[in-house]
Parts: structure tokens; C-alpha cells; sequence
């Protein structure tokens, strides 16, 4: 056929419509494509999507539009990335009307046009892309694991753009799904993903608890590994006081490897409860990342308010009361502020104490740990008593035996 592209594929709507062979026609069709793509004059991207319109004209079959456009999708992903972009986005305008005709052409356009916004940073226009693919609506049944990466994307895109609300909405699609997978990577990816939403939702120890499970997977790399169990440091550090973090704390202090990072001095110091001071955390603050960093209800940071209530407990085991004016010096923060946290922890019983207002002071719980040990003692030997007694009623003899050899020793 002679002519421009737009003029050859006149002519072959006109063959397709007075009816041609099947196979005659996707050959020419092809012939067409690839001198579009072999001259790729100042009309390029026209004569492509000049291509794409015709393609998906309703005189054309079905059967050869959906096989020329999966060709298509071939060289579309061999394309520079502005020109794809540009065509890709055309193709799926032009194809709007008949995307059910198209699921699956529709679903590689939009992945290859995922991967050259992610290539840009645009993470958010990235997802929303992959988002478009009718995943659970459409006609076309999807595998378990197309369906769980794709997902799984989804989350990672917007966990990127800093929107963990919409990233967890994805992540609890995949969690239908990543049980029925036996892929190990994308069970990997979705236990990464998933300590990433709780991490950026604020819930630390769960994170914490998820980072700490990725750091022993024999199947990711050793940086990996130290990546993920710095994260868990991090995490169970920002946590609120309780006995949540103190489990945690204990798990990763005994990790032999937590003192090759170097967020370690604070992990011991919260170990051995001792008393934290803002100029120990410069070093540590930097290890934060963006979403770590935000500000409380009561105007200080996560990091302030985290080291606020250790030092809290941490005062509880020194001391059976204190004023208020004194907590909040050994706090750092004003003293009102000190009173409210520390009722706070009480009300919600991760301390234990009272506080009396009319005279200013919190008092702690009572730590005797002297009498405390006698009264364990005493229980023992009142518990070996009662064994010997029972011992002597049943078997006499026995006993009278073994305490005469016990003396002649």
C-alpha cells in the first residue's frame, strides 16, 4: 500500500470493512506498525497513535485488535519513556469505551506506564495508574500472585508518597491473598510492606515486631537483614512506654548484632533504665525518617514524648515520690506538663503510682525488694518443710535412716 501510514490504514478499515482474510489483514497491519517504527519520521508519535485509533475501531475484529495491540504493547515497552508515556496514556482514552474487550492489553499498558513514573518519582501518579487494572471487577481471571504483586506495588507506591492510609487499604487486599501464595519473595515484600504502613501509622511496637521477623529471613541479603533490625531499634525506641517495649527491648538488647548499630548506646541505656538526657538523642535523631519526626497533640516530638515517659519509669524505680517541680526538672519539661504524662501512664496503667494534687507529688509504687526476697525465701523453706513432714508420715524409717547418715557425714 502506498501513501502515509494514516492513508494505509484508511485503505485497510476499508479492506477490514468489505472483508478480507484474518490473516491477510493482521499481516498488513503489522507491515504497517513496523515501518511506523522503522522510519519514526517528525510524525511519530501521530502515526502511532493514528495506529492505536484505528486499531481499536469497532470494524476492526475482535480477534485481530486484541492480537495487534498485545504487539503493540511489545513495542511500546522498547520505546524511549516520553513517547511511551505519551502514547500510552492516548491507548488507554482511546480504548476507555471498550476496556472489557481489552483487560489484559489495558493491564500491560498500565504496568510499563507504572514503571516509567516510578522511574520519574512520581509514586503517586505511579499507583494510581496500576490502580486503573480491574483487578477483582473485570472479566479476565487474574493469578493469585499477579493479583498479590500487584497489590503489593500499590502499597509500596503510596507508602513512597508518604499516604500510609491509603497504602494500608492495599495492604489489607494483599493480606487476603498472600496466604494462598506460595511465592516466598512476595511473602517477603508483603511482611515489608505491612511494617512499613504500621510504622508510618505510629503503631511502634507492632512495627517494631514485623522489622525484628524480616531481620532473620535466611532468603533476603545481610544489609537487608541489619536494615530491617535497625528499623525494629528505631521503632521500639519511639514506642510509648510499657511492657510491650520492655519485651522488645529485652529481645533486641540480647541480639548479639543490635550493638554493631549505632543507635545501640540509646537501646541499653532503655535496657538498664536509665535516665535519658536530650543531648544523648542528637546522634539517634538523625536516624529518623520524615513520618518519625512529626509532632505530638501536646506539641513535642514522638522521640521527646517516647524518652519523656522512659525516663518517667525510670524515676519510679529510683524514687517513692517526688514533687512535681522536681519531675519535671529530672524530665527536662515544665512541671505541669510532667503531671499530665504521669497521670496519664497511671490512668492507663503502664505505671503504677498515684498522684496528690493537693501537695504536689507523685507517688510510685513501693519497691521493697529486701523484704520482698525474705518473703520468697521464707515460702521456699515453708514449702521443703511441708515435704519433709509428708516424707516422715509416710516412710518413717526411711527418713530416720537418711537422717542419721546425713549427721554421721
Amino acid at each position: 500500500m502506498a501513501g502515509s501510514p494514516k492513508q494505509q490504514l484508511a485503505q485497510l478499515a476499508n479492506l477490514s470493512h468489505s472483508g478480507g482474510s484474518h490473516k491477510d489483514i493482521t499481516e498488513k497491519y503489522k507491515a504497517i506498525l513496523e515501518d511506523i517504527l522503522k522510519t519514526r519520521g517528525p510524525d511519530f508519535v501521530q502515526n502511532l497513535q493514528a495506529f492505536v485509533e484505528a486499531l481499536v475501531n469497532e470494524n476492526v475484529s475482535l480477534v485481530i485488535s486484541r492480537q495487534l495491540l498485545s504487539d503493540f504493547c511489545t513495542h511500546l515497552s522498547k520505546l524511549d519513556d516520553v513517547t511511551a508515556k505519551r502514547v500510552a496514556h492516548f491507548t488507554l482514552e482511546k480504548i476507555q469505551a471498550r476496556v472489557i474487550s481489552f483487560e489484559e492489553q489495558v493491564a500491560s499498558i498500565r504496568q510499563h506506564l507504572a514503571d516509567i513514573y516510578e522511574r520519574e518519582q512520581c509514586w503517586r501518579e505511579a499507583a494510581n495508574v496500576l490502580v486503573g487494572i480491574p483487578l477483582e471487577t473485570g472479566q479476565k481471571q487474574y493469578s493469585t500472585e499477579y493479583k498479590l504483586e500487584t497489590y503489593l506495588k500499590i502499597a509500596r507506591l503510596y507508602l513512597e508518597d508518604e499516604d500510609p492510609v491509603q497504602a494500608e487499604a492495599y495492604i489489607n487486599r494483599a493480606s487476603l491473598l498472600q496466604a494462598e501464595s506460595s511465592n516466598e519473595q512476595l511473602q517477603i515484600l508483603y511482611k515489608a510492606c505491612y511494617a512499613r504502613v504500621l510504622d508510618c501509622r505510629r503503631k511502634f511496637i507492632e512495627a517494631a515486631q514485623r522489622y525484628n521477623e524480616l531481620s532473620y529471613k535466611s532468603v533476603i541479603a545481610e544489609e537487608e537483614k541489619m536494615t530491617a533490625l535497625k528499623n525494629a531499634l528505631i521503632c521500639t525506641i519511639l514506642a510509648s512506654a510499657g511492657q510491650q517495649r520492655s519485651r522488645m527491648l529485652a529481645t533486641l538488647f540480647k541480639d548479639e548484632r543490635c550493638q554493631q548499630l549505632p543507635s545501640y548506646n540509646i537501646l541499653e541505656k532503655m535496657y538498664l533504665d536509665r535516665i535519658i538526657r536530650s543531648s544523648d538523642l542528637q546522634e539517634f535523631s538523625a536516624l529518623l525518617q520524615s513520618h518519625q519526626k512529626a509532632i505530638t497533640s501536646d506539641g513535642s516530638s514522638i522521640l521527646a514524648r517516647a524518652v519523656v515517659e522512659h525516663n518517667l519509669l525510670s524515676a519510679s524505680k529510683l524514687y517513692n515520690n517526688i514533687s512535681f517541680e522536681e519531675l519535671g526538672s529530672l524530665l527536662e519539661i515544665p512541671a505541669s506538663k510532667a503531671e499530665k504524662i504521669a497521670s496519664q501512664m497511671i490512668t492507663e496503667e503502664r505505671m503504677n503510682g498515684y498522684i496528690d494534687q493537693i501537695d504536689c507529688i507523685v507517688h510510685f509504687e513501693a519497691r521493697e525488694t529486701l523484704p520482698t526476697w525474705d518473703k520468697q525465701i521464707q515460702s521456699l523453706c515453708f514449702q521443703v518443710n511441708t515435704i519433709i513432714e509428708k516424707i516422715t508420715l509416710t516412710a518413717p524409717d526411711w527418713m530416720m535412716k537418711t537422717m542419721e547418715n546425713t549427721m554421721s557425714q
